[in-house]
């Protein structure tokens, strides 16, 4: 039998998974929508993943990250639960080890990172409000009846992008109905969304930060070849763009189960699990602590929020 390791990475917007063989060469890897169920999203996606894996693998590690990080690490007993940051800088060094700057757009977060000599010295991630996200430029796309796929592809036609507002959703999307009511093209809209992103993640997310190459740019949104032709005109740098840029968090978490395996053999067969959560308000003290019980095949496993120190079966 030969040993892999599987690695997880939550978002709002889209579960993604990875399992790696002991030289942490991707095996299986599996991308969904996560639709508001985190719990049942990773069902489906081990289930995807169950398809591709050879039968002579054994899960000798597995690794979870993402916003649902905890909640899935208690679910399938993880040995290794991180967060993104970590999980993005381990994935894209172990394919790109001189990288310097890594720029990330998900569904409703993003992110730079900042490498020297393999560590991360600076990142930053955006704030509240989610312009010049994914889940922001699909809205825009259905909006134009574009679909979402062909958004790229459409903008890269353009040569005369319209200025969009995009610091903030609101007003990009007054901005982007009085240009498509001027009787704007919509590739030259398209590609002033695209660009907007860009200029948006520069002067927010990015801002003061030090970008040098090499570059690598990964999430959902590196798909789109729009922005990436505009981070590469704003930068004046060449931009690297990896087939599997949007896994690169979820094979990050695989290596570190890899890295950390404690020798156990996890169970895949987790169709038939019973796993959910349910919430109260402590009344033992002032504090009035939010509790939250994990509840797995009907026993409690284990309890968050407690500020006191309490314990809760």
């Amino acid at each position: 039998m030969k040993n892999c390791y599987l690695g997880i990475d939550i978002g709002s917007i889209s579960t993604k998974g990875v399992i790696i063989d002991s030289d942490n060469n991707i095996i299986a890897s599996s991308y969904i929508w996560t639709n508001g169920s985190p719990v049942d999203s990773v069902k489906k996606l081990i289930a995807n993943l169950k398809k591709e894996l050879p039968k002579e693998y054994l899960v000798k590690g597995i690794g979870t990250t993402g916003s649902a990080r905890k909640l899935i690490g208690e679910m399938l007993d993880a040995n290794v639960v991180k967060n993104e940051i970590t999980a993005h800088a381990i994935g894209t060094i172990s394919l790109y080890k001189d990288v310097h700057t890594i720029l990330e757009i998900g569904g409703q977060d993003s992110k730079i990172i900042i490498i020297q000599d393999g560590i991360i010295t600076d990142y930053s991630m955006n704030t509240l409000c989610a312009a010049g996200t994914g889940a922001f430029l699909s809205s825009q796309a259905e909006r134009l009846n574009i679909p979402i796929e062909e958004f790229g592809d459409i903008a890269i036609t353009s040569n005369n992008p319209v200025k969009i507002a995009a610091r903030c959703t609101v007003f990009a999307e007054s901005d982007l109905v009085h240009k498509a009511q001027a009787g704007y093209d919509k590739k030259d809209i398209a590609a002033g969304l695209c660009k907007s992103i860009v200029l948006n993640y520069l002067n927010n997310v990015a801002k003061g930060k030090h970008i040098a190459h090499p570059i690598v740019f990964q999430g959902g949104v590196s798909k789109n070849k729009g922005v990436v032709k505009y981070f590469k005109e704003v930068l004046n740098e060449d931009i690297i763009v990896d087939d599997n840029g949007h896994l690169m968090g979820a094979l990050g978490i695989a290596i570190l189960s890899h890295k950390y395996s404690n020798g156990n053999t996890y169970n895949l067969n987790i169709k038939d699990l019973k796993f959910n959560t349910s919430g109260f308000e402590c009344k033992g003290c002032s504090n009035n602590c939010e509790i939250l019980r994990i509840i797995k095949n009907d026993k409690v496993i284990d309890t968050w929020g407690s500020r006191c120190g309490k314990t809760f079966s």
